[in-house]
Formats: C-alpha cells, sequence, structure tokens
C-alpha cells in the first residue's frame, strides 16, 4: 500500500470522512469494474459498488490491514455482489468494455485486427456470461483481480480445495466454449 493510501486508511479508521471519500475516489473505478463483471450489467453494477462502499465505511474500523484495502475492499464487493446475484433472476447480459481487449491487442490502426478483437472479445463475453455464476465468480476472481485462492476461498465461504476445483472447472468450461474443436482433436488423439 502507498504512504498516500496508508494514510487515507489511517484517517477513515479514525473517522475522517473525507479520507475515506479519498479512498472511494482512489478505488472506485475498480470496484465499479469487478461488480461489472460479476453481475453483468451497469444498474447492478452500480447498486453492489454503492452497498459495498455503505459496507466499507460502517466497518472500516475493523480493517486489519493484514491485506491491502484494495483487497478487502474487493471481499465486500465480491459479497455484494453474490448477494445481488442470488437475489435476481438467471437472465443477465455481460457486456465488457468495447476498448478493453482493443487497447491490449493494440489493434486501434489495423482494422481488420480490429474486427478480429471485437469479435474474441464477444465470444467471450458470452463464454462468460454462460458460466453458472459460482464458477463465473471464481474466474473472474482469480484471472482479472489476481487474488489467491485462499483470498478466493475466504470470500465465497468455500475451501481452498473447493476454489481450485471451481478455477479448474471455469477455465475448461471456457476452453471448450471459445476452442470446441481443440477439445475434440484432443480427445480423438488419445
Amino acid at each position: 500500500m502507498t504512504a498516500d493510501l496508508a494514510e487515507r486508511v489511517a484517517a477513515a479508521k479514525a473517522g475522517d470522512r473525507a479520507a475515506f471519500d479519498d479512498l472511494v475516489r482512489a478505488t472506485h473505478a475498480d470496484a465499479y469494474t469487478l461488480a461489472y463483471r460479476l453481475v453483468g450489467n451497469e444498474e447492478d453494477a452500480r447498486d453492489v459498488v454503492q452497498e459495498a462502499y455503505l459496507r466499507a465505511y460502517k466497518s472500516i474500523k475493523k480493517f486489519r490491514e493484514d491485506a491491502a484495502f484494495s483487497t478487502w475492499l474487493y471481499r465486500i464487493v465480491a459479497n455484494c455482489a453474490s448477494t445481488s446475484l442470488s437475489k435476481r433472476s438467471r437472465n443477465r447480459h455481460d457486456v465488457l468494455d468495447e476498448d478493453v481487449m482493443v487497447e491490449d491487442f493494440r489493434v486501434e490502426n489495423d482494422p481488420v485486427a480490429h474486427n478480429e478483437a471485437l469479435a474474441e472479445r464477444d465470444r467471450l463475453q458470452d463464454a462468460l456470461r454462460d458460466l453458472p455464476d459460482a464458477l463465473r465468480s471464481v474466474v473472474v476472481l482469480r484471472d482479472v483481480y489476481d487474488l489467491p485462492h485462499e483470498a478466493i476461498a475466504a470470500e465465497l465461504g468455500i475451501s481452498e480445495a473447493n476454489a481450485k476445483v471451481r478455477l479448474h472447472r471455469a477455465r475448461r468450461k471456457l476452453r471448450e466454449a471459445l476452442y470446441p474443436l481443440r477439445g475434440e482433436d484432443q480427445a480423438h488423439a488419445v
């Protein structure tokens, strides 16, 4: 944690509302992105983030600083997202920001590569949407937010072994959805 962020956390723990507001401004984009990826739409993501910051504000004095503030906040966001997902119907739609994959592939100036990147993003989006919530949460927390298995397990209220199993299953399902012929070729090669 940077010294400035650590100072803001300490001040917020002491009851300084302006310091907590600074923490919100410093972490909002990442918290929203996580919420959005977990719940799959803007309105629910905004609600999840609002609830997460409310919970964080109420419990900031309990923050032990044995993990980074952002990790602690991600856990709260994931809990709120899980609650939100359990309350709503199974109809959901994930939309990744159009610029995400385009920037990552650095294809801004190549129309063919740009269209291929958009198509790949759409395929990934569909594959993520089709994952069951339990698998989707694990793969997003691990592969997008790089949380360790033990933090994912604690966040989702499962064992570390179960987190690893879910991650393996999620990755396998994504691979099968994105590259179905590779799986068939490998099965026939055996």
